[in-house]
């Protein structure tokens, strides 16, 4: 089958031709339809975060058909739409009991452990497969399985509540989300930090008000516009400038969510910042299984928009994806491209 390949960290990936992946005991093999190119995907292609091979197939945002079931698996069936959990955990460690899957202690990732979604095929255990609703189209599934269920995580691990004013730094395909979901968790206000026009009118158009670093300091605009700071900021751009702002924003017990992968510490002022406020830095790794579930029944409500979210569509083929993740490495991405094979 096709695929396109991580061969060597810091070179562009490669199109290969690799075996058909044969489903084993409990697992399904899907025909994907949809991949989303992740600004992860970046990291791992750069070296910035490491995967646990070479070569390796990455693509972790996966949606698709069910092409064969493995010995075991009887609950699913063939043609089925699913779109994929990327976290295969063992269901049985201190972690895993606690609901903290993305801690397993054998955890693998799609796309960074085992192979992912860029080719024509992948083989997962048949627990990690999320049926998608008549309604909900195939890619907006395959991006919610990353960009929409972290926002998600992001917004419930910053206790977002009712009145709340929530302030979002990059407004690529996580950003479009969140804000989405926040006014839907009953945000009071959400503000959107970019410095790409493009990007500050697509959140204005999900009712975000645009803060534009050109118009004056972002922390200053945002303390101005709501007299004296947000109470949720979610961090996604992964750059330390961002996340210093993220943090100086935050109004009193405000809760500043990163989100944004970086490698480059950033400074906090722990007694202006933090302590004066009783503010709080949290970080945020993942999701869980079932906040895809309650995500698909948004999306089947109406309470998500996500098709707008998915700017293009690419081909599998090595060129055009390359082409998409060097914009992402430089911050010139659109909000979400789905490769569709």
């Amino acid at each position: 089958m096709r695929s396109v390949q991580i061969v060597t960290v810091g070179q562009p990936l490669q199109a290969r031709e690799v075996p058909l992946p044969i489903p084993g005991n409990d697992e399904i093999r899907i025909r994907v339809e949809a991949a989303g190119i992740c600004h992860s995907d970046c990291h791992y292609r750069c070296g910035t975060a490491s995967v646990a091979r070479l070569p390796i197939t990455p693509g972790h945002e996966i949606a698709g058909r069910i092409d064969a079931l493995g010995p075991g698996v009887d609950e699913l069936a063939i043609g089925e739409r699913v779109a994929l959990h990327y976290l295969v955990t063992c269901g049985r460690c201190d972690y895993c009991a606690r609901g903290l899957e993305q801690f397993c202690r054998s955890v693998q990732m799609l796309g960074k452990h085992r192979d992912g979604g860029y080719a024509e095929y992948v083989v997962v255990p048949a627990r990690n497969a999320i049926p998608v609703p008549d309604g909900v189209g195939i890619a907006e599934a395959a991006i919610m399985m990353c960009s929409t269920a972290t926002a998600f995580h992001a917004l419930r691990k910053a206790r977002i509540a009712p009145g709340d004013r929530v302030a979002i730094f990059g407004c690529g395909g996580l950003g479009l989300s969140a804000i989405q979901l926040a006014r839907a968790c009953g945000a009071a206000r959400v503000y959107a930090v970019d410095i790409d026009p493009a990007k500050l009118a697509a959140a204005q158009g999900y009712g975000a008000l645009p803060i534009d670093p050109a118009d004056g300091p972002v922390v200053r605009q945002l303390r101005d516009a709501t007299g004296g700071g947000v109470e949720v900021a979610l961090e996604f751009a992964g750059l330390p400038l961002t996340q210093r702002q993220a943090v100086a924003a935050l109004a009193v017990q405000g809760r500043a969510a990163i989100a944004g992968i970086t490698q480059t510490p950033f400074e906090v002022d722990s007694f202006g910042d933090l302590i004066n406020r009783e503010s709080e830095v949290i970080g945020v790794s993942d999701h869980l299984r079932s906040e895809l579930v309650t995500l698909m029944d948004f999306a089947q409500r109406g309470l998500l928009d996500l098709a707008s979210v998915v700017s293009q569509r690419v081909a599998l083929e090595a060129d055009a994806i390359n082409a998409i993740l060097d914009a992402l490495a430089g911050f010139r991405g659109t909000s979400r491209t789905v490769i569709a094979p």
